[in-house]
């Protein structure tokens, strides 16, 4: 596991707390800013997914 899985599921959790957070208040603006968050995060995952693939292929 390298540090963009890491960081990328870190910021997913973060996001998914944020969005269900938000949901809970009913404040839109956080719970659109967890989604987005939780969105960035899992895109992070991805590319060190594929970094790690990459490397494991060499």
């Amino acid at each position: 596991m390298n540090k963009d899985q890491v960081k990328g599921k870190v910021k997913e959790v973060e996001g998914k707390t944020k969005e269900v957070a938000g949901k809970v208040t009913g404040n839109k603006e956080m719970e659109v800013a967890g989604a987005i968050k939780k969105n960035a995060g899992k895109e992070q995952a991805h590319v060190g997914d594929a970094r790690h693939d990459a490397k494991k292929h060499k």
